[in-house]
């Protein structure tokens, strides 16, 4: 593997790949090739603190070199689209962080390049690693076996504070020309993509508001983890994505939904929530309280609440290569099941999930977002 990034997403992807064959059989031998970044003292400190075999400061020599077969793509959302179709052209496989691009058109050659690629043995997928939450991975069980009935009701939310503070500096994540857009795509787009993939549906319109509370922020600092302390009364510049998303949709399984991403709910570090609603039946997750899914059933009355699974099972998804029952997993699990689902569907020869024409699906809902909200809120289709 070569892998270009190596700040936030690019130390989860990389213990990842450290991790994975250590408790999973792979059908192949992962080898951390080399990571890409353009400061060379910086990104050989990356290679060497993170794992990696070497270091270069251009991303296109990853794909020249022979030795490399796939590209992990953990760079912003404007870089997404050339790396992802040279990669895939030259015939590596390639993963890439979400949103899959900053625009749909960007997203929409990325697909296919992504199509043609398959007939030549290679495959793209797009990175969202909730999909591999133990407990999120059960809720798509329990919903494709019938449990929760015909779907009503879908509430997804993705809650986090980090932004709250008015002098956190202004980073990439909050100029739209690097990220594509803010709260709506940086964590929104998760919720989108989980609430589609466990639902089974499609989202087809959405009535949609988007809200900038903090217009402006102190210049300069490095991103690192999530904000950091910003200069206050020095030079500002201007904050050019959402703070907050919200909007109502309906999916084209006759389920209506709601969903809300904001990093300024004050007190919630990572709060991605999700609710659905069912006839027969409803589950409930909330990622600060990861390893447990909510269930409850209408035949449970009149005995009536919801009951908590612990899944820490065996028979749970992923969790018997890992501890004992009832010892939790944490947020970098998720980036080693993703690791171990891609390996294996490329050793099998075949399409990794999600695709990048599932993230495509994706980036068209964040679209109709965008459209609907500078259009006060106008019924939008997908």
């Amino acid at each position: 593997m070569g892998m270009v990034g190596y700040a936030f997403m690019g130390a989860a992807h990389s213990q990842a790949w450290r991790t994975a064959p250590r408790f999973f059989d792979l059908p192949l031998a992962p080898v951390m090739a080399s990571v890409a970044g353009r400061d060379p003292e910086r990104v050989s400190a990356a290679a060497e603190k993170l794992g990696w075999h070497s270091a270069e400061t251009e991303w296109r020599r990853l794909i020249e070199r022979d030795d490399i077969d796939l590209i992990d793509i953990c760079t912003p959302g404007d870089t997404h689209e050339e790396i992802a179709v040279a990669a895939l052209e030259a015939g590596k496989h390639v993963l890439c962080e979400k949103p899959l691009a900053n625009s749909v058109a960007e997203a929409e050659r990325m697909a296919a390049a992504a199509d043609a690629a398959v007939s030549r043995g290679v495959f793209a997928m797009c990175g969202f690693s909730y999909r591999r939450t133990p407990a999120l991975s059960l809720a798509k069980r329990l919903v494709d076996s019938g449990a929760l009935g015909q779907l009503r009701h879908v509430r997804a939310q993705y809650l986090q504070d980090w932004l709250t503070d008015e002098n956190a500096p202004l980073t990439w994540r909050l100029d739209k020309s690097k990220s594509g857009s803010g709260s709506l795509g940086d964590i929104g787009a998760h919720i989108i993509d989980a609430a589609q993939w466990i639902s089974g549906q499609s989202i087809t319109g959405v009535s949609a508001l988007l809200e900038t509370f903090v217009k402006e922020r102190p210049l300069g600092g490095d991103f690192v983890g999530l904000g950091g302390a910003g200069a206050a009364g020095g030079p500002k510049g201007p904050v050019t994505v959402d703070d907050a998303a919200i909007f109502s949709a309906r999916l084209d399984g006759g389920a209506v939904g709601v969903f809300e991403a904001t990093r300024f709910a004050l007190g919630r570090k990572n709060a991605m929530r999700l609710e659905l609603n069912g006839s027969k039946a409803s589950l409930a997750f909330d990622f600060e309280d990861m390893n447990s899914l909510w269930f409850y059933g209408a035949a449970d009355e009149p005995n009536a609440g919801f009951r908590k699974i612990q899944v820490t099972e065996p028979e749970h998804p992923y969790t018997a290569h890992w501890w004992p029952v009832g010892h939790g997993l944490g947020y970098e699990h998720a980036f080693t099941h993703q690791v171990v689902d891609l390996v294996e569907a490329i050793a099998a020869g075949k399409q990794p999930t999600p695709s990048f024409t599932d993230a495509l699906q994706v980036q068209r809902v964040l679209e109709a977002v965008e459209t609907s909200a500078a259009d006060e809120s106008r019924w939008t289709k997908v």
